[in-house]
């Protein structure tokens, strides 16, 4: 399950950096699902959940804006993979079965596989197609979307191959849409 869930975390990490590591701080700060080891650990710290608290709005707002949009996915290219690494070997706590290096890339991959997808794929088409009228509606979709996935990450990390599975399909199902 802990596979799953760190899985989950470092997916939605590479639609919002800061969703799932403000879920691991607080599920690892206020309940018993999460335990964090040395040195994700500080995730837990009030001062470090404040500061992705902020950089969570920020980059709210700023992906509502268009022009600015496109900016932030330009800046979160190499922040949204970095956090998914951490997702990934913070919720994992397999970094003593398995070597760091392997659980960070593997977060590292999929966040950013994650994040090019959006950038480079998704949110162009929706600007080109929608003429950038679409977009506000898709970053509230990828903000909720991150929310939820962290949420049953860390809660139910089974549910993190439906869910992931039913993305998928949505993407494809809006590719389509959009391509014709």
């Amino acid at each position: 399950m802990e596979l799953l869930s760190a899985f989950g975390l470092s997916t939605s990490a590479g639609l919002n950096a800061y969703i799932p590591l403000l879920a691991i701080s607080l599920m690892a700060r206020y309940t018993s699902l999460l335990k964090l080891s040395e040195p994700y650990n500080l995730l837990t710290d009030p001062w470090i959940i404040a500061i992705l608290v902020f950089l969570i709005l920020v980059e709210f707002f700023a992906d509502k804006f268009p022009a600015v949009n496109h900016v932030n996915d330009l800046l979160q290219t190499a922040i949204r993979p970095i956090a998914g690494a951490i997702a990934f070997a913070a919720s994992a706590n397999i970094l003593t079965n398995v070597h760091p290096v392997l659980s960070l890339a593997l977060g590292l991959i999929l966040a950013g596989s994650i994040h090019i997808a959006k950038s480079a794929v998704i949110r162009p088409m929706v600007t080109a197609t929608t003429g950038g009228l679409g977009n506000i509606p898709v970053s509230f979709a990828e903000d909720f979307l991150s929310s939820f996935m962290s949420f049953i990450a860390i809660a139910a990390p089974i549910l993190v191959i439906v869910v992931t599975l039913i993305v998928f399909v949505a993407a494809y199902a809006l590719w389509k849409f959009f391509s014709r």
